[in-house]
């Protein structure tokens, strides 16, 4: 058992921006930084600073893997990824917690990769695997840095406090400027597929449709480039650009994952379960009329109140296999919300979650999330399989931390990227249905990435 929970208020300026404090520790193996990126959305309030885990926890394909130097842990490698998890988060887990608003006080953070659905359901191999990194990867935290953009007050919690870990990285910040080399772009962006090429498999996936197999498939392509520099800086030209309220920097021994999500996947406070699933895109006007005007089409879009629907019944049914009969409901459907670079039309689901179910029994009942394999969710995955050149590595999977009060927040990791090596690679995709057209998808994905790969270019 750890030691019981210290909470305190730290004394920095309302006016410090949280990404500038993580900066000293932006480059450790292990940090995380859970960005509100400080906007007005009704989703962005707390701003969360993570490093040093006690222990940490990985999966793939072959094995699970358990790093704990104060702990002799062991786990058999056929074990389900989400049960290890769960019995190392419960390990650490203190025996007296106290009660605060801040939405974490200690525990697991990390991310599943999208291809973790294969640890779940049995999907063929055909999509080359080329970015070498864990499917699951989460660490155990101890103590955290928050920020609370609404009132301007930090936070520290600590379960050691006499090891200072939380005063010497304010010092670190104090005593130095951090330098980082400049990020900088040293090839093109190279897409996994030609206009052409997209067309081609739109048009499988409406044969897919026409013959019954499906009723929508998200289609992504992957852009890729080579790079020099730092890739904090390259996060810190990316929020500044997106300001989206699950944006999110993972640093790991040999690559980055930067997220700059607007999509939440699964949030949980005391067993109240909340989803938001995003289907339906359009671009932000040039001026206030045309912006109106494209905000009114969306939400009038008959075609993407289809798509969201499908995807809001599919998380419906997913999210009931663990909540209590009859609290599944869908207070908000087909609302547009904006963000720098785009509408999205957005649903809310909600249910409250089985008294004998934790976060990782949700996690598992609705990874990987339905907005972004299409419907039904199985066949789906398979045909994405079938019709992407390169897996999807973390792009579509989740980013998300788990309390020690059982409480979760998570993403949906789209608009995210990952560089490993001198690679940086970026995907975007969209949901395909009967009525979907070509051109108009095609556009919609890039559409997505207008405040992502032009800004990382300059």
């Amino acid at each position: 058992m750890t030691p019981d929970l210290f909470l305190f208020e730290i004394d920095l300026p309302a006016s410090l921006n949280s990404s500038l404090l993580f900066s000293a520790c932006a480059d450790q193996d292990g940090a995380i930084f859970f960005d509100s990126s400080s906007s007005e959305h009704e989703n962005s309030r707390f701003d969360i600073i993570l490093s040093e885990p006690l222990s940490r926890f990985s999966h793939d394909e072959k094995s699970n893997q358990i790093e704990c130097p104060t702990k002799a842990l062991s786990c058999e490698t056929n074990e389900d990824p989400f049960r290890v998890l769960s019995l190392l988060h419960k390990e650490f887990s203190p025996a007296k917690l106290i009660e605060t608003d801040l939405p974490f006080i200690g525990g697991s953070a990390g991310w599943l990769s999208y291809d973790l659905g294969r640890s779940i359901e049995k999907i063929p191999t055909i999509a080359k695997n080329d970015v070498q990194i864990p499917l699951l990867k989460f660490g155990i935290y101890d103590w955290a840095i928050i920020k609370d953009n609404q009132t301007g007050k930090w936070f520290g919690v600590d379960y050691q406090p006499k090891l200072n870990r939380i005063g010497a990285l304010i010092d670190k910040y104090k005593q130095s400027a951090q330098t980082h080399a400049e990020f900088k772009l040293v090839s093109d962006w190279q897409s996994n597929m030609t206009q052409s090429e997209y067309i081609d498999k739109f048009n499988t996936i409406k044969e897919y449709i026409e013959n019954g197999d499906c009723y929508q498939i998200n289609l992504a392509q992957r852009f890729s480039a080579k790079y020099t520099g730092s890739i904090w800086q390259a996060y810190l030209q990316l929020t500044e650009a997106n300001k989206a309220p699950f944006s999110a920097y993972l640093r790991d021994s040999d690559f980055s994952i930067l997220s700059i999500s607007p999509e939440r996947f699964l949030q949980l406070i005391d067993s109240e379960v909340e989803t938001k699933p995003i289907k339906g895109t359009l671009p932000r006007g040039q001026s206030l009329k045309q912006d109106n005007a494209f905000k009114e089409k969306l939400q009038k879009s008959a075609k993407d109140r289809a798509e969201n629907l499908m995807i809001v019944d599919l998380l419906r049914n997913d999210i009931s296999r663990v909540c209590q009969a009859g609290t599944v409901r869908v207070p908000k459907l087909f609302e547009v919300e904006s963000f720098p670079s785009v509408h999205h039309l957005v649903s809310t689901v909600t249910g409250k979650l089985k008294d004998s179910k934790d976060a990782f029994d949700l996690l598992r009942a609705c990874f990987p999330g339905g907005s972004i394999t299409g419907a039904p969710k199985i066949r789906a995955m398979e045909i994405i399989e079938e019709l992407e050149p390169h897996r999807r590595s973390v792009y579509c999977g989740s980013i998300a931390y788990i309390d020690w009060r059982g409480n979760m927040d998570s993403s949906i990791a789209i608009r995210s990227l990952i560089a490993e090596q001198d690679n940086i690679h970026c995907w975007a995709g969209g949901g395909i249905v009967m009525d979907s057209v070509s051109k108009n998808e095609y556009q919609e994905t890039l559409d997505k990435l207008n405040k992502i790969l032009p800004v990382l270019k300059q």
